[in-house]
């Protein structure tokens, strides 16, 4: 009963940040196929109309510093340096970077991104259009009160303060002494956010249709990502950055506009194909979109039409197996359709000890009379409805099909099943989840407390992995998404962007 209490309690969690997020997004689509071929990176989704401005942004957290390893609190202090492992961290991202041609690379000004920056500029095989440019906007999160304590210390002397930092962020404050003896609040997450959103909103105008990499610490990081989808301070904690950690995000216009993550907090450059356990997180969940089908590379319609895998559907399922091979796993649910179910037997290949359920709520949306349809055709029988999908896809109704509400209730509620019964084990583990784009994305919106209009802000390639992390009385947290670097071996997702 405790246990089951503990895991009512963290699901309860995700309510809670439902009420910080931004609740209004302007999704766009793109009309006029041209703009893709005359821009410098690969638009993975639909935009309409054409969007002013295009950008990809590959966001890094620095190398390992003699603070983390001591487990100190760096905030604004340059006083942590990279260690050993932190220089050759750097070395790895730098080589996974490499064939990037970057317009522009920015960085803190703090030493340990900087010097993180300084090794992988060394790598590129394309010198940036623009020097490293250092911005204190990018510095990490400013814990004046706690800056160069032990993690421990801090725990001891700031309990309250502490709590409230990894559980309700947003409300963290510290009073700072002033001369005239007395105190004044201050909030570090909540300015860590408004100084995010600042950056990007700056950031942004000047960087059309350019790739830019931006080299940084955990905290800002994590702002950086929150403010683009959507959260606010609230969600401080709900998304993770390793050190040397590559993520990917598509601005498809100005501030306000579509962002979409293409993939969040990627290590397998640095040996470690997915990213270890936070302190006092021991259940994982593996989320995993099937492999490619016939259907998703005509870029046809599938939702619940039974489309098997093809031939290259069955080697990227192969691959993820490869991938998750060593990664030990105790449980395994899929959508019964044929195309998640061959691609989780293909990876329990590795695991045969592990039973294969299946779950009729992660089946993948039925989009009605539009399945085994192409878009060209949908636009011909059914005017303005796919840009309406692809702009606000909560207001549409799938002709004989699904709403994007019904999928969300189904596979939340499918998820939240899933979750507790997995924290309620009598040990620990690593639950295996298969279903499809449209299911995932919504599972993915609802562990951040996204609402369905934030449904396209989350790339889920075929065959690619994500790793969500489950703790009692915390809220969850997005520790990679979208991972794609064992179907290719580079960074960028190559996966086909065909319909649902």
């Amino acid at each position: 009963m405790a246990r089951f209490d503990s895991a009512q309690r963290t699901l309860g969690k995700i309510a809670r940040f439902k009420q910080g997020v931004r609740n209004r997004v302007e999704c766009i689509c793109l009309s006029d196929r041209s703009l893709i071929s005359n821009a410098k990176i690969p638009i993975p989704y639909p935009l309409f109309p054409i969007p002013s401005m295009v950008t990809r942004v590959i966001l890094v957290r620095h190398g390992q510093s003699s603070f983390n390893v001591e487990r100190r609190v760096q905030g604004f202090l340059d006083e942590s340096t990279l260690t050993a492992q932190g220089q050759a961290m750097a070395h790895q991202v730098g080589g996974a970077l490499s064939e990037i041609s970057f317009d522009a690379v920015y960085s803190s000004t703090l030493r340990r991104a900087k010097d993180t920056a300084e090794i992988v500029l060394a790598h590129l095989k394309t010198t940036p259009k623009a020097p490293l440019q250092t911005v204190d906007s990018l510095k990490e999160i400013n814990l004046m009160l706690w800056e160069g304590m032990l993690f421990s210390d801090v725990e001891q002397k700031y309990p309250t303060e502490y709590e409230q930092w990894k559980t309700c962020p947003d409300e963290m404050r510290m009073l700072i002494p002033q001369k005239n003896g007395g105190t004044e609040e201050y909030f570090p997450v909540v300015e860590l956010f408004d100084r995010a959103q600042q950056f990007w909103q700056e950031f942004l105008p000047n960087h059309a249709n350019q790739t830019v990499l931006l080299v940084a610490h955990s905290g800002i990081n994590r702002a950086l990502i929150g403010t683009a989808i959507g959260l606010d301070a609230s969600g401080y904690q709900t998304v993770h950055q390793s050190n040397c950690g590559i993520s990917v995000l598509n601005f498809a216009g100005g501030w306000g506009d579509l962002v979409q993550v293409e993939s969040l907090n990627q290590t397998a450059h640095l040996g470690e194909p997915l990213p270890n356990p936070k302190k006092g997180y021991q259940t994982r969940l593996l989320l995993v979109r099937h492999g490619e089908t016939e259907w998703n590379r005509q870029k046809r319609f599938q939702g619940q039409i039974d489309v098997p895998l093809n031939d290259n559907g069955r080697s990227q399922s192969n691959q993820a197996a490869e991938f998750l091979k060593a990664i030990p796993i105790d449980h395994a649910i899929t959508s019964p359709m044929l195309r998640p179910k061959e691609t989780a037997e293909i990876i329990l290949q590795h695991h045969p000890d592990v039973t294969l359920n299946f779950e009729d709520n992660l089946k993948e949306i039925s989009h009605g009379l539009w399945e085994g349809k192409l878009e060209a055709d949908i636009e011909q029988e059914f005017s303005g409805e796919l840009e309406r999908w692809q702009q606000t896809p909560e207001t549409v109704q799938m002709p004989e099909g699904e709403n994007l509400q019904q999928v969300w209730d189904r596979a939340t509620t499918a998820w939240n099943a899933i979750v507790q019964t997995a924290i309620n084990q009598p040990k620990p583990g690593t639950t295996l989840v298969v279903a499809h784009d449209a299911v995932n994305k919504a599972i993915l919106c609802y562990v951040l407390g996204l609402p369905p209009d934030r449904f396209w802000s989350f790339k889920q390639g075929n065959g690619a992995v994500s790793v969500i992390d489950y703790a009692a009385d915390q809220p969850p947290v997005m520790m990679a998404m979208n991972i794609t670097a064992h179907l290719d071996g580079g960074v960028l997702d190559k996966t086909a962007a065909g319909a649902l």
